[in-house]
């Protein structure tokens, strides 16, 4: 039997952000597994890569601020270039209604620090984004230090700096048992490849963290939500400078990738979450809705060969889920991002390992993320649009 001091499993961006910090905190027995083939095999491929600071609730924009530092210090701390840009978040808003919840949102912004947040006009509006059509549009909220960042090159960053600091993976290493002694701590974790000895273990399996959890006999309230993305053939219809644009009200909204616009809607009729395939019917309506409010798009293809399906990974009250579970004090939970966890990866990250390594998050107060917050209770407020 082989064994590790903590065992992340799951090597996505969150869980190489936990062993990236447990590591540069002096923790060098650290072991990542991992049923992916590789980096690219989870949700992480598949985020679209924005980044905001804009959240209805303090926990979470105190969680992008602490993220935002970290991306402006990503390269120096690890040597990769995590792709950050500050193109901002314009958020549109099309009565008094949207308004007024993204007034309410925007003083909880500026409470938790986040001052460069604002209300905008349509004229704003106009200038921001040129290319939309403004029709039933009232006004919106907009933060020019929201932006985009680049998934991969976030992950293969910790990636590589935790493993120079020892850090190992192991890929195609799926979980299959978690064994807990008679005093009710895990012991080991059994796994495609055999049998480890752990000191502790995270859960960073994103939409599949539940299953992970019940192997320990823990119940995590996390589902999987199914999102889609459809690409636009390569054009130069838009600037890359372009805010990330979200309608409030059903939460369209599109960027520019790569040459090609991404453009996404909730999609409330999709059935197998697991399935990465585009839905026909979705496909259809997001055309319609570009066609309606972007009009410089209407003659832009959709490129279908360029679509794909992704993962969110779900709590209750649409925060993530941050700290040991009830009942296994060596179960370390860092899941329930609910959309967020690219973005707010480096921040999780940082806080997990503290409270790994020093009994508490001392970077910010993370007690609104508890895992007992649910048995308690004390669910966060869910934003109606933020």
């Amino acid at each position: 039997m082989s064994s590790a001091a903590v065992v992340v499993a799951g090597g996505g961006v969150i869980g190489a952000s936990v062993a990236y910090h447990l590591a540069a905190a002096g923790q060098r027995d650290v072991l990542v597994v991992d049923g992916a083939p590789g980096p690219t095999g989870g949700s992480t491929a598949r985020a679209t890569g924005g980044f905001r600071a804009q959240y209805g609730t303090a926990v979470n924009v105190r969680l992008s601020l602490l993220a935002r530092e970290k991306l402006r210090q990503f390269k120096d701390e690890t040597g990769t270039d995590p792709g950050y840009q500050e193109a901002g978040y314009l958020w549109l808003a099309a009565n008094e209604a949207e308004l007024a919840v993204l007034r309410e949102g925007q003083a909880v912004q500026h409470a938790a620090g986040l001052a460069e947040a604002r209300m905008v006009s349509l004229e704003d509006v106009r200038h921001l984004n040129p290319a939309l059509d403004l029709t039933g549009i009232a006004g919106g909220a907009y933060c020019p230090t929201d932006g985009f960042i680049r998934p991969l090159q976030i992950l293969n960053g910790y990636i590589a700096a935790g493993e120079r600091l020892g850090v190992r993976y192991s890929w195609d290493t799926g979980v299959t048992q978690i064994v807990r002694d008679e005093t009710g701590r895990i012991a080991s974790v059994v796994t495609t490849r055999g049998e480890i000895s752990a000191g502790a273990v995270v859960n960073a399996a994103g939409a599949w963290a539940a299953a992970l959890a019940a192997m320990a006999g823990v119940e995590l309230p996390v589902v999987p939500l199914r999102r889609q993305v459809a690409a636009t053939v390569p054009c130069d219809r838009l600037p890359h400078s372009m805010p990330m644009t979200i309608f409030a009200g059903d939460g369209y909204h599109l960027r520019v990738r790569d040459d090609r616009v991404l453009l996404l809607w909730p999609n409330p009729g999709a059935k197998d979450p697991f399935s990465s395939d585009v839905d026909a019917t979705w496909l259809d309506t997001i055309r319609k809705k570009t066609d309606a409010r972007v009009p410089a798009l209407r003659d832009i293809p959709i490129d279908e060969s360029a679509c794909w399906g992704g993962l969110y990974e779900i709590s209750p009250d649409k925060h993530a889920i941050l700290g040991p579970a009830p009942d296994c004090p060596n179960l370390y939970l860092v899941n329930g991002s609910s959309g967020h966890g690219v973005m707010h990866a480096p921040a999780l990250g940082q806080l997990l390992a503290e409270i790994i390594c020093e009994g508490a998050a001392r970077s910010m107060d993370a007690a609104a993320l508890s895992p007992a917050r649910f048995a308690e209770g004390r669910l966060n407020a869910v934003s109606e649009l933020l």
